[in-house]
């Protein structure tokens, strides 16, 4: 039986305290790529319980992407955008989602963002990484930006890190690897990695700024 949203939020509150959860029923977050990284962070914020998610990806569930990214295999060829909207409403059905099913480019992330208090980068194509975080900081200097890049491979977990680059923008990841260089995509590695993104998007929203 679905626990009422009463119930929800007292749960919430009972593990993560009530001035954290105020906080955090207040909060959007724009996850843009909903892959390895935006799926996994996005259902670490769905759970965390924060009021809205604002999720993006113009792309279809494959079969490769199950082995890492939070999809069914009853699911695959349908978009990630929709999908991944219908696994968490089952998680956290309280949360409010916004779905977009296209890509995201310099001319329409205001667009998308706007309501958003962070923006999460989620791509797994280091050009389009290098687009959203250069349209962020130009466009929407008033936005936290947290991206990643470094998460490939079968290196220990422990190298990946979270940095403050600069007073809004935050990145995770070890720094180094690369899937473009044929390293593989693991995927406790490629998860350690969105929660590290989670993690600091959470402590953005309460209020903890050091990274």
């Amino acid at each position: 039986m679905i626990p009422s949203r009463e119930e929800w939020h007292k749960a919430l509150v009972l593990k993560q305290g009530e001035a954290v959860q105020e906080r955090l029923s207040k909060a959007t977050v724009a996850v843009c790529g909903l892959g390895g990284l935006g799926s996994n962070v996005a259902t670490c914020l769905a759970r965390a319980g924060v009021k809205k998610l604002i999720l993006t990806d113009f792309d279809n569930v494959d079969i490769t992407n199950l082995h890492r990214q939070q999809y069914k295999a009853a699911q695959i060829g349908q978009p990630k955008a929709k999908a991944l909207v219908e696994n968490l409403k089952e998680i956290a059905p309280y949360v409010e989602y916004e779905a977009h099913v296209e890509k995201i480019t310099e001319d329409n992330i205001v667009s998308i963002a706007k309501e958003a208090d962070v923006v999460c980068e989620s791509f797994d194509n280091p050009v389009a990484k290098a687009m959203l975080v250069n349209a962020v900081l130009e466009k929407m200097p008033e936005k936290y930006l947290v991206a990643a890049s470094g998460m490939a491979g079968f290196e220990s977990a422990n190298k990946i890190k979270t940095k403050k680059i600069s007073d809004k923008f935050y990145f995770c990841g070890d720094f180094e690897s690369d899937v473009n260089d044929g390293i593989g995509l693991v995927s406790a590695r490629v998860m350690v990695c969105a929660a590290h993104e989670a993690q600091a998007i959470i402590r953005i929203l309460c209020g903890k700024f050091d990274a």
